[in-house]
């Protein structure tokens, strides 16, 4: 590998929205960036190089999956994550925390960490930070997550000032064992884990602690579980510029191409969630006049591609009363198809964006976009 470790330089800032780049061994990641979900050491549907050929220049692997099965140390001995999903680009690791915690009847929270039995085949397993970095290590990660817990929003405020004062606890605890372990050396980031749901004082509050202990780039967490878009912009209207300004920041598990636009307006660079493979799987192809759905009978003999404005080999080649049939038949090929789409519209989403932000553009890019995405 070759590179620095890490780097991250912004270009260009229009209004709160910024363009820019992460230098890293394993490559470049242009930012704003969308990392497709690669759960189980696979993007679903989709072979790596065809990741790659959507525009994607890093993917998500997810700890708690992969500390079950296959097994962390296993992975490690196999070559590390990278030899062994055939992905030679960068990887993020979440730390295993969104999972756990959402396993509220097959786990129990302390101090220490989280004691929970597996979803698999009821083993018990304990999870602290230090393991966490642990497995992030072995995996081989790239840019590694400080392990936290994410409440909903919807709990009580002493409830979400405990949860994110223990998430800090945490932060510094990973930030220790991070640099204990040698993952520094090896080439690894670490990013610390805003918290504090949609509470200003708290989002404060989180941001002096974690900037205070220090951090390669810093997430935004706890948002997209259920509060509601109106409240996640207002949430955004304050808390990524309580982040450091010359490292990247990064909302977890976001989200539709409408929440991306208005996320990057307020000053995010970098984004991860399924959806858009989920949906693929499910037989909704996103566009730039918004989402439809391929199993609808009005698409059976509809010839045109998905998107005209799409550039991708999908719309390239195959019509949309095809995929309607693939959807309607049950075929894998049609979760392939329109998971690739789904991919590479996302992709050509953030390039926009990125292109608008360089030419000082984006204001008028945002309005035109939210002027034509119909959601339904």
């Amino acid at each position: 590998m070759t590179g620095p470790r890490f780097d991250f330089r912004v270009d260009a800032v229009d209004g709160k929205a910024r363009t820019g780049r992460i230098a890293m061994r394993r490559g470049e990641i242009r930012t704003p960036a969308f990392m497709p979900v690669g759960t189980a050491a696979t993007v679903k549907a989709m072979k790596p190089e065809t990741v790659r050929q959507t525009g994607a220049d890093i993917i998500l692997g997810n700890t708690y999956h992969l500390m079950l099965r296959p097994g962390a140390e296993r992975v490690a001995r196999l070559g590390g994550l990278h030899a062994f999903m055939n992905w030679p680009r960068p990887i993020l690791t979440d730390s295993g925390g969104y999972q756990v915690m959402s396993l509220s009847d097959l786990r129990k929270l302390t101090e220490q960490g989280v004691e929970f039995r597996s979803h698999i085949d009821g083993s018990k397993h304990m999870l602290t930070p230090e393991r966490s970095m642990e497995i992030q290590r072995l995996l081989g990660s790239d840019i590694v997550m400080a392990f936290d817990e994410c409440p909903r929003a919807d709990r009580p405020r002493d409830e979400i000032a405990a949860s994110m004062e223990l998430s800090m606890r945490w932060a510094r605890r990973s930030r220790e064992a991070f640099d204990a372990g040698g993952a520094h050396a090896e080439g690894a980031a670490l990013f610390g884990i805003q918290q504090g749901a949609l509470d200003e004082e708290l989002r404060r509050q989180s941001a002096e602690t974690l900037t205070e202990i220090g951090f390669d780039g810093y997430a935004v967490g706890g948002l997209a579980v259920g509060e509601g878009q109106e409240a996640m912009f207002a949430t955004l209207d304050f808390a990524p510029e309580m982040l450091p300004e010359d490292k990247p920041r990064y909302l977890m598990g976001v989200g539709k191409p409408d929440d991306l636009v208005g996320a990057v307006e307020r000053g995010i660079d970098m984004f991860d969630c399924v959806l858009p493979t989920r949906s693929g799987r499910n037989g909704q192809a996103f566009t730039w006049t918004g989402p439809l759905n391929l199993r609808n009978a009005r698409h059976a003999e509809d010839m045109d591609p998905l998107d005209p404005r799409c550039t991708c080999s999908v719309c390239g080649t195959y019509s949309r009363a095809y995929l309607h049939h693939l959807q309607k038949a049950g075929e894998i090929l049609g979760a392939m198809l329109v998971t690739e789409h789904n991919l590479a519209f996302y992709q050509q989403l953030m390039q926009a964006m990125r292109e608008a932000i360089a030419d000082g553009r984006f204001a008028a890019f945002a309005a035109e976009f939210r002027r034509d995405y119909f959601v339904g």
